[in-house]
C-alpha cells in the first residue's frame, strides 16, 4: 500500500496535494473498484476535517459541505425545494452507503449514473474548489464527462452551493431501474419549478444515465413558464430530448432510455399538481 495521510484541517490537506494523492471521503466507490488488487496509491482521507461537513444557510442560500452524507442530508431540516435532492439521497444504495457516501464525493466521482447529479443540476448548484486559488464553478462545467471533472492537480472540493431561489419553489426525482432499490439508474430526471400565482415563474430539469453527463433541458423549462400546476405534464414533448445521447448498454438500449424519460418526466411533473 502507498502511503495513507489522515489530514484535519483543510491548509493541511491543500498542502498534501501539491503531491499527488488519491482522496477519500466515504470510500464507497474507491474500495468496490480496488476489489482484488492491492491500494499501491498515496491516499490523502479527508474525512476528518470538520469545515468540510455539515449544512449551513444565509440569505444568498445554502452551503452543503463536501463531506456532508447522504444521511445527514436525509435528515437535514431543509424547506421544500430540496424534496427532489433528498429523494435522489433515498436511492445511493442502502443504509450503509448512505451513512458513509458523501455528496461531492458522488459529483467527484462523475459516473454518469449518479443519483445526485440530476437533482444538484435542477437546483443549479455551484462547486466551491479551494487550491491555489478559490474559485467556484457550476455544477454543469464541473462534471466534463464521463469520470472526469475540472479539478486541477492540487485543488479539493469543499462546498456545494445552492441558491435561494426567488419564488417558492419545490422540487422531486424519479428513478428507473431493474429493481427498487440497491441498483443503477436505466434513467432518472430531476426538477426545480418555483411557483407564483399557481403557474411556474422558473423551471430547472435535468436528466441523468441518458448521456456521459447529466444533462439540463431548456426546451423543456421554456415550455414550462407560465404552466398552471395541474397541466405541467401536457409540457413534455420528445423533441425536448435533444440534449441527450443515450447508449445501448446491459440496463437497457438507447432507444428504450429516450422512451422511458418521457414517461417520467411527465410522471415527476403529475407531482406538482395540487
Amino acid at each position: 500500500m502507498g502511503v495513507y495521510l489522515r489530514p484535519y484541517s483543510l491548509e493541511e490537506a491543500l498542502s498534501v496535494l501539491a503531491r499527488r494523492h488519491t482522496v477519500l471521503a466515504g470510500g464507497t466507490d474507491f474500495y468496490p473498484a480496488r476489489v482484488g488488487r492491492a491500494i499501491d496509491e498515496d491516499v490523502v482521507d479527508i474525512g476528518g476535517i470538520d469545515v468540510l461537513r455539515g449544512i449551513t444557510a444565509d440569505a444568498a442560500g445554502w452551503r452543503l459541505g463536501a463531506t456532508t452524507t447522504w444521511s445527514e442530508l436525509i435528515e437535514a431540516d431543509l424547506p421544500p425545494v430540496f424534496d427532489g435532492l433528498k429523494q435522489a439521497a433515498r436511492e445511493v444504495g442502502g443504509r450503509q452507503i448512505q451513512n458513509a457516501g458523501t455528496l461531492a464525493g458522488n459529483i467527484c466521482n462523475a459516473s454518469p449514473a449518479a443519483d445526485g447529479v440530476p437533482a444538484l443540476l435542477a437546483l443549479d448548484a455551484e462547486v466551491e474548489i479551494a487550491g491555489s486559488t478559490a474559485r467556484r464553478l457550476p455544477l454543469r462545467q464541473f462534471i466534463t464527462g464521463v469520470r472526469r471533472t475540472a479539478l486541477a492537480p492540487g485543488e479539493l472540493v469543499v462546498a456545494l452551493h445552492v441558491p435561494r431561489p426567488r419564488h417558492d419553489a419545490e422540487s422531486a426525482f424519479l428513478k428507473l431501474g431493474a429493481r427498487r432499490y440497491l441498483v443503477i439508474s436505466i434513467a432518472m430526471a430531476a426538477a426545480t419549478l418555483e411557483f407564483a400565482d399557481g403557474r411556474v415563474a422558473a423551471a430547472r430539469v435535468a436528466v441523468g444515465a441518458c448521456s456521459p453527463v447529466a444533462e439540463r433541458l431548456p426546451a423543456l423549462e421554456a415550455a414550462l413558464i407560465g404552466a398552471p400546476r395541474d397541466r405541467l405534464a401536457d409540457r413534455v414533448d420528445a423533441a425536448q430530448l435533444a440534449p441527450l445521447s443515450p447508449i445501448d448498454d446491459v440496463r437497457g438500449s438507447a432507444i428504450y432510455r429516450r422512451d422511458v424519460v418521457v414517461t417520467l418526466l411527465r410522471r415527476l411533473l403529475m407531482g406538482f399538481a395540487r
